[in-house]
């Protein structure tokens, strides 16, 4: 009972320390494996995964409460219900016996929790501690870092965890975070959706183009807006922001909600003086909070589809909001090579919680990874 308790306990904390907000601490999540690996029995091993993943995901139940409207019942039952899968996936993998074939199955728990279906709740990944290991070894970082997480599950994990431990060390040392490219800038906003479903009024609008404005007098030309920041986009819409960017040298890209037949996509759109054009439509939007594919009504999910796009004459890695937290959505974008990562999101909904924080670290975790550029505009 007091080992079970010890594994449980631990899981928690490097739940809690890996997933705080500091990129830096990203590299705390890799000793996950090794606990997981070594539970004394399936049980424990099914807790310990459990624990990790609540521990790692706290902000839920109060951003949950908060985006409904309700109280914090609703929260914590949503809470337990996105842990499942990955307790599920980690609990059939496990294997009590000893022996490289635990690192072989680490590795296909690993991978089932990064693309869908698992992956659509696949929070928390170790991997994702790569960019703060590796910075600018791209794939190759990638890849060292899967056998380290894999070894860490083997009787050489204490050579493992050093090896992991040096290369934080030495990272540490050195670390910068990603920055914009020149010319670019990304804005950060502070509006108060208050209830689920407002969008930007007219009022809003036009704060965000007076903060457009100041930005291109200071010499910005590629502008990022927040997720959301567009309100819903529509022919009206359109007009006034072309209308008031005609005099700028400037190109501006925001978050919007487009309607569709069945509900609504999540999109980029870039404005200029000349006109405006969707850039990308998510692809994975939050689930159940915006994706309800057993309703109508909800946001569509691309999953796979334009995983790049273009946004003033330069190729990005778009990410908006929930997809900074899973793995495939980066992983795909960057395999056609693009020349900026482009996080947004609106966190009006996550109060005091370190949901936003998470974001930001794991943003520039994989930007430094693959040694790309990082543009951040959230709505805090």
């Amino acid at each position: 009972m007091a080992i079970a308790a010890t594994f449980l306990a631990a899981a928690a904390a490097i739940g809690a320390f890996g997933w705080s907000g500091e990129v830096l601490l990203l590299p705390v999540a890799c000793l996950f494996p090794a606990l997981w690996a070594f539970a004394p029995t399936r049980l424990v091993a099914s807790l310990v995964s459990m624990a990790y993943f609540m521990a790692a995901s706290r902000g839920l139940p109060v951003g949950v409460s908060i985006f409904y409207g309700s109280d914090i019942w609703v929260g914590l039952g949503l809470w337990i219900a996105a842990s499942l899968l990955f307790v599920t996936v980690h609990t059939v993998l496990w294997s009590p016996k000893p022996g490289w074939h635990r690192a072989v199955l680490y590795l296909a728990a690993w991978a089932l929790m990064s693309v869908p279906p698992f992956g659509i709740v696949g929070w928390a990944s170790p991997i994702t501690a790569a960019g703060v290991l590796f910075p600018g070894w791209g794939w190759a970082g990638l890849a060292a870092t899967v056998v380290g997480l894999s070894a860490m599950t083997t009787r050489i994990w204490p050579l493992a965890g050093v090896a992991i431990s040096v290369a934080l060390a030495v990272s540490a040392i050195t670390w910068t975070n990603p920055a914009a490219p020149e010319g670019w800038l990304g804005i950060d906003t502070t509006f108060d959706y208050q209830v689920a479903g407002n969008h930007a009024d007219y009022a809003q609008h036009l704060a965000t183009i007076a903060l457009v404005r100041q930005a291109a007098k200071t010499g910005a030309r590629s502008i990022v807006l927040p997720e959301s920041a567009l309100g819903i986009w529509t022919p009206t819409t359109e007009r006034l922001w072309v209308r008031n960017l005609a005099d700028l040298d400037a190109v501006v890209a925001g978050g919007a909600i487009v309607i569709n037949e069945s509900g609504y996509d999540n999109v980029m759109v870039e404005v200029t003086g000349r006109g405006a054009r969707i850039l990308y439509r998510e692809r994975m939007p939050v689930p159940v909070a915006m994706w309800r594919p057993w309703a109508s009504g909800g946001a569509s999910a691309q999953f796979f589809a334009n995983p790049t796009g273009r946004f003033a004459g330069t190729s990005i890695a778009p990410l908006i909001c929930y997809e900074q937290l899973i793995v495939w959505p980066i992983l795909q974008s960057v395999l056609l090579g693009p020349d900026v990562i482009v996080a947004t999101g609106n966190g009006w909904w996550t109060g005091d919680t370190n949901i936003v924080p998470i974001q930001k670290a794991s943003a520039k975790a994989w930007a430094s990874l693959f040694g790309l550029p990082l543009v951040i505009a959230f709505n805090d």
